[in-house]
């Protein structure tokens, strides 16, 4: 068993060693950016040398971001650096802007693709977007910390994806859970014979049956937990339970909504701090839910495992790789003046995630109201027109229908 280093095999009291002093650190760094000095205020660094420390800040939130950088573009005032001293600014929806840099493993990915067994020798075909969000940079980014070509694949052209994945010998897939079989049913109908042997993912759920089916294709496949804020928080090895907390991240698990850690083990919303000295986010909400799993990886890492992605703590749901936000179901509802209500559903076709939009409206039609759908939700889905009244009155505008067990 080899790790990506050391730190991936501290002893607990090494670690927590290494945080108090981390720690203060990271949170004089972070007082020194505008947005921070006023949301922490009086904090003393030197009191913070803990996770439990931690829990006596406030939590920021994306709703918070958000509006810091309305106010104040693009980053709101949250990093110790200009707009011109990082390498990339990335627009995820939102729009919520984010740094990037490009020094060794700025986003923390290399650690999961090493788990995942990549390195010198494997090209990845890196089927993540490379235009203005930046999944596509932090898995590359990742694969040159580990040694391995990329092959900028993004999104879409699937019969182009199987000629240059054959062509160029990929032996590793990057991007989402389902996109894989895409590309190996098209290589099928297309009668050619791929070469991956790995694959590592992120941007929404593999499901067991869909992992088994790689498994059966002679693929193993790997998964991740990252956002476009934090860069990687957590990731599967080979051993496959549990998912493994970044050395330069710290987790919380909190009561949804608020600050408070929950009991150990129990699902709560994920907060998460970063080491990074660039972006120095302390207590970021991430909205998603999880639970801390007890014990070690029988794989060797010693640090705090999580249960992996359990849900929202909000309606926001991931779909296709990307975030669906209430605020966008109402912005399509505002658009169109006969549209009265709304709801996103969210199933399966398949092993892929397919959407539906149900809409009320007095009138209009369904390729108007798809167009917009892709132009405000930024994915394309069925529209389904409904009567004034049809939909439940229960407050819910993003049902997820799909099942994770």
């Amino acid at each position: 068993m080899t790790y990506f280093d050391a730190l991936e095999t501290r002893s607990a009291d090494q670690r927590a060693a290494d945080l108090a002093t981390q720690l203060p650190a990271q949170i004089a760094r972070a007082k020194g950016a505008p947005g921070f000095a006023a949301l922490l205020g009086d904090v003393d660094p030197a009191a913070i040398t803990s996770v439990a420390d931690l829990a006596a800040l406030p939590v920021l939130r994306k709703s918070d971001l958000s509006a810091a950088q309305a106010a104040h573009p693009p980053f709101g005032g949250f990093t110790v650096k200009p707009a011109h001293g990082f390498a990339h600014i990335f627009q995820s929806p939102g729009p919520i802007y984010e740094p990037g840099g490009v020094d060794h493993d700025w986003w923390r990915m290399g650690r999961f693709l090493h788990a995942a067994g990549v390195g010198p020798g494997d090209v990845v075909q890196n089927c993540f977007g490379y235009h203005l969000t930046p999944a596509g940079m932090i898995f590359e980014n990742g694969a040159r910390a580990v040694g391995a070509a990329v092959l900028p694949a993004g999104t879409g052209q699937t019969e182009l994806q199987v000629t240059a994945a054959r062509d160029v010998g990929a032996t590793t897939y990057a991007g989402t859970p389902d996109y894989l079989k895409v590309i190996l049913d098209k290589a099928e109908t297309m009668g050619v014979t791929l070469g991956f042997k790995k694959a590592a993912v992120g941007g929404g759920a593999l499901f067991p049956s869909l992992r088994q089916e790689y498994a059966d294709r002679g693929i193993s496949c790997l998964q991740c937990y990252a956002t476009a804020d934090l860069g990687n928080i957590a990731y599967e090895s080979a051993a496959m339970q549990g998912m493994i907390v970044d050395e330069q991240v710290i987790v919380e698990i909190v009561t949804p909504g608020t600050g408070t850690p929950v009991a150990p083990g129990e699902v709560g919303e994920v907060v998460v701090t970063t080491l990074n000295p660039d972006y120095p986010l302390i207590r970021f909400a991430t909205g998603d839910l999880s639970a801390v799993l007890p014990g070690e990886s029988p794989c060797g890492r010693t640090n705090l495992r999580i249960k992996g992605w359990m849900g929202r703590a909000d309606q926001t749901t991931k779909i296709k790789g990307m975030f669906v936000r209430p605020e966008q179901v109402a912005a399509l509802v505002a658009k169109h003046p006969e549209i009265l209500k709304a709801r996103v559903v969210a199933t399966r076709d398949g092993e892929m995630d397919a959407m539906t939009v149900r809409i009320e409206a007095h009138g209009g039609d369904e390729v108007t109201f798809g167009r917009s759908v892709i132009e405000v939700l930024k994915l394309k889905g069925a529209v389904e027109i409904l009567a004034p009244g049809s939909l439940p009155k229960d407050g819910v505008v993003i049902e997820d229908r799909r099942k994770y067990d």
